[in-house]
């Protein structure tokens, strides 16, 4: 029997993910890499003041169809987004470790969105031996995973 997977790592089972950043929180580059190594379709939205090239730059430009989306920015409040993720069907939202804010929160409570907090995606994306996997093993031995 195969162990049971928690919401956190099930979030990741998706074929198609809206990754939002604005250049803050490295470990957004490394999940977008990890992703697409895994045959991902992922859709970045870059709110930097350089957007990488290729990359959307509004969530209006994002395709129908998609359910997730990690957000890792720190400049904008990621409950401003939230609604317009909401309208292109985003229904699960993960808001990488340290960027919730009250707003956040409230809108995915009030919404009924599932919402994955307090932790970077790398801890679940990552593998072999990094500082991410290293995170990982110290957060099952203290039952945090």
């Amino acid at each position: 029997m195969e162990p049971i997977k928690s919401e956190r790592e099930s979030f990741w089972d998706a074929k198609a993910y809206a990754i939002v950043t604005d250049h803050t929180k490295p470990a957004i580059k490394w999940a977008i890499s990890e992703l697409k190594n895994r045959s991902k379709d992922v859709y970045v939205i870059d709110l930097s003041e350089n957007p990488e090239p290729g990359s959307l730059k509004h969530v209006s430009e994002l395709p129908a169809g998609l359910d997730r989306a990690v957000l890792g920015i720190t400049k904008t409040d990621p409950g401003d987004l939230i609604p317009a993720l909401q309208e292109k069907g985003i229904s699960k939202i993960w808001l990488h470790w340290r960027t919730e804010t009250k707003k956040a929160l409230d809108i995915c409570r009030g919404e009924g969105l599932e919402c994955m907090t307090e932790y970077c995606p790398m801890m679940y994306l990552g593998n072999g031996f990094s500082i991410h996997g290293m995170h990982r093993a110290i957060a099952k031995v203290m039952g945090k995973y």
